[in-house]
């Protein structure tokens, strides 16, 4: 499930405890659950990090990028179920790797004396890449990816729209048009706007863009504040294993056939858009008409 808000949580979360941390080694956890990607082999990725020191802990998208001395970058992408964790992991048993970390003191409680950073992934859908440059600007360029949802622009907002006749909640979860917007905040977004989730991209308005353009900037910006979402099945966690706060302000996901929160006239109704469950309100957001 993690989101841009979510991974954005991870990376913030974590920061403090890795950033400048000089790596032990890194091996993988006693796990007899699905195994997950990661390249290369753990033990070739021990032997090119140890020693190395983590300069600096970023998001790219949907991934915690985690960039070394050396010009290595850990490419951790959480996909549906994973965490980045620095202590009490929801399970045991769903440990995948561990960073072991120098201490910079002795002693003395805080971000300075954590020595372990995890993955956690219940269902072993997510991937750890160790890339050099050159191969990172090929995995994450510009070519692969489009421009962050909070960085991106009035003009490339039209240029996204202007480009696909493909349904808005199609195209917003392209990541090649816009990065970092999945299917959670895709419907909150598209509900705040007062746009149809059917209606095509390419016949949106530009008041229409204009107001999806400040949505987006807004419900991504409270849903950090509020540490992400976290559902009913309690999967996501912060790096801490706290919940997220942000759950409680959803006005349309997961919650088929309520009364709407906005019109207090409609019932939220989930269709299926490219196999995933859009929620929607058709008082608020009235499906365009064909043609």
């Amino acid at each position: 499930m993690p989101e841009l808000p979510e991974v954005e949580t991870m990376v913030r979360g974590i920061r403090p405890s890795v950033e400048g941390r000089r790596i032990v080694w890194v091996q993988a956890c006693p796990c007899a659950r699905r195994p997950m990607l990661i390249e290369p082999p753990l033990e070739m990725i021990d032997r090119r990090v140890r020693g190395e020191i983590i300069v600096s802990v970023r998001r790219r998208a949907k991934r915690v990028l985690l960039e070394l001395g050396s010009g290595d970058t850990f490419v951790i992408e959480p996909r549906m179920t994973g965490l980045m964790l620095l202590n009490e992991p929801p399970s045991e048993a769903h440990l995948r790797v561990e960073w072991r970390l120098q201490s910079r003191t002795r002693g003395k409680p805080g971000p300075d004396n954590v020595t372990h950073l995890w993955f956690w992934d219940r269902r072993g859908l997510g991937t750890i890449r160790l890339l050099d440059p050159d191969q990172l600007e090929e995995a994450l360029g510009p070519g692969r990816l489009g421009p962050d949802a909070l960085e991106t622009t009035d003009e490339q907002w039209q240029e996204l729209c202007g480009r696909t006749t493909s349904a808005i909640k199609v195209a917003l979860l392209d990541q090649k048009r816009i990065s970092g917007i999945g299917n959670l905040y895709a419907s909150e977004i598209l509900h705040r706007s007062g746009i149809s989730p059917e209606a095509r991209a390419c016949n949106l308005k530009s008041d229409q863009i204009r107001r999806m353009a400040k949505a987006t900037i807004e419900i991504l910006n409270t849903a950090i504040r509020y540490e992400g979402s976290t559902l009913s099945d309690g999967t996501y966690r912060n790096a801490l294993n706290k919940s997220g706060g942000y759950q409680n302000a959803h006005r349309v996901y997961d919650r088929e056939g309520e009364l709407c929160l906005t019109c207090e006239r409609g019932r939220i109704i989930r269709i299926v858009q490219g196999q995933r469950s859009t929620f929607f309100c058709r008082v608020c957001q009235r499906k365009p008409r064909r043609g």
